[in-house]
């Protein structure tokens, strides 16, 4: 009976997160006049998928987020991974620093923003792909900074001196013993970021321009004075989603390794 009633539990669970991703699966493939019918599938389109890269900049945004995203982690990355491994080998700056670093993570976006805008404005980067990289680089830094210590913290102090007792130095151990070994941690951290960067819209909507929107942004331009269009919302959504679900498939097996990472030496 335990059993029974677990796995009720666990199909419960299940339907709580799947069914509401499904049902914008399913407006997205309904006409726009029947997005909100109670029927399960009164009829069938794709227009609404087409209508996004057709009428709208949908198009371009999605292709404004891929690169922005991207181009964030693969900034910020090789200095979260150093200072990461400075925290965690060599105690830089001690508790005070660690703490101060992650003491940016808890002012708010909108206390950022602002003063973003001004310093992008001052370099001529505002409604560029340039400074929304850099901005979300500069954000997400610190995140990735204590994601990437504790992986750091994770690998045995031995391997990096059997390294330097063979005539390597401190930065050559880092480089050629440290960094393929937490490998899984930096791809984690990578998505992570990813996926932070992917889904951000306080920024975007500040800092970009019609031909720099991300997709948030673009997603969000879909309310019109005659309501939102929730079927083409729904097909953005479904869209949206598709680079996070290939990504976590493609190196699953590399966030479930560095998630757990360090937990057991």
């Amino acid at each position: 009976m335990r059993r029974i009633g677990l796995h009720l539990g666990l199909l419960f669970a299940c339907a709580l997160i799947l069914v509401p991703l499904l049902w914008v699966v399913r407006t997205s493939l309904l006409p726009e006049h029947l997005s909100y019918s109670p029927e399960l599938m009164p009829a069938v389109t794709l227009d609404n998928y087409v209508a996004l890269f057709t009428s709208t900049r949908y198009g371009q945004s999605y292709l404004n987020s891929l690169i922005v995203a991207f181009g964030s982690v693969v900034v910020a990355l090789p200095f979260a991974a150093m200072t990461g491994y400075a925290f965690a080998r060599f105690k830089t700056s001690g508790r005070a620093g660690r703490f101060a670093v992650l003491a940016t993570q808890m002012l708010p976006p909108v206390a950022i923003v602002l003063p973003a805008f001004a310093l992008l404005r001052t370099v001529g980067l505002t409604n560029s792909l340039t400074g929304l990289i850099i901005v979300y680089a500069a954000v997400n830094l610190p995140f990735l900074i204590w994601i990437l210590m504790g992986f750091f913290e994770g690998i045995p102090v031995d391997l990096e001196w059997a390294a330097q007792t063979d005539g390597a130095t401190a930065w050559g151990a880092f480089w050629r013993i440290v960094l393929p070994v937490s490998l899984p941690g930096i791809a984690a951290a990578g998505v992570l970021g990813f996926i932070l960067t992917w889904n951000e819209f306080l920024f975007a909507l500040v800092l970009s321009g019609p031909q720099t929107a991300t997709v948030p942004v673009a997603l969000a331009a879909l309310q019109t004075s005659n309501g939102v269009q929730i079927a083409k919302v729904s097909a953005g959504v479904v869209l949206a989603v598709l680079p996070l679900v290939i990504a976590s498939r493609f190196i699953q097996r590399f966030i479930v390794q560095g998630l757990t990472f360090g937990s057991v030496k």
